[in-house]
């Protein structure tokens, strides 16, 4: 793992932002030249969402990854949490923007449809760690940034619970996502155990 973190170290932290952006403007690209389907605003959501999931899992598997793997992320942790925001706003533009449209229907639809309800609770709690992912909220509020940045666990499983209420009839694919950031949260509970044994057992 020690040759793989050397190369991880000489990318530079741009190239995630350009690579992990590259996605947004394709999709578009294919909305309008008809490459999504008849329902390309449907499409749409569907895929933005999906990159922000699959985002979320990556920004959830860094400290595991470090931990029991050995490979060392954490460098681009906050452009993966960037990233993340981004693709859950563009996800929350095309529903608000294209498919509702209609300003009055919003919160109607906020309320009465438990899935969106769901999903706009992910987003309330990804948007004060978007507004903080920079290096003054770090040093301004020190411990407390951390505890803040926490919200991400909730959000995270709101989100994945989001992709299965409105999955239409039993899909596997939102369960697998489910069932992965389950486990990712999961082992945020062991390890501050895993690591007490072996502070003790280093001190034996």
């Amino acid at each position: 793992m020690q040759q793989l973190n050397q190369i991880l170290r000489r990318i530079p932290v741009w190239a995630i932002y350009s690579l992990g952006a590259l996605p947004a403007p394709w999709l578009f690209y294919l909305g309008i030249t008809g490459g999504l389907g008849v329902e390309p605003i449907e499409a749409l959501e569907h895929e933005f969402g999906e990159l922000a999931l699959q985002l979320l899992i990556l920004g959830l598997a860094v400290s595991p990854l470090r931990r029991f793997v050995g490979i060392n992320l954490m460098k681009f942790r906050r452009a993966i949490g960037v990233l993340t925001f981004s693709y859950v706003a563009l996800h929350l533009l095309i529903w608000l923007v294209l498919d509702v449209q209609i300003p009055s229907e919003i919160w109607a639809d906020i309320v009465k449809r438990p899935y969106i309800t769901v999903g706009m609770a992910a987003f309330l709690l990804l948007l004060p760690l978007a507004v903080t992912s920079n290096n003054w909220s770090v040093r301004r509020w020190g411990p407390r940034w951390r505890k803040l940045h926490k919200l991400v666990y909730p959000a995270a499983l709101l989100g994945a619970l989001h992709y299965v209420m409105l999955a239409k009839g039993f899909q596997i694919e939102p369960l697998i996502y489910l069932s992965i950031i389950l486990g990712l949260l999961a082992t945020r509970l062991r390890l501050p155990s895993l690591l007490a044994r072996a502070r003790q057992a280093d001190s034996t």
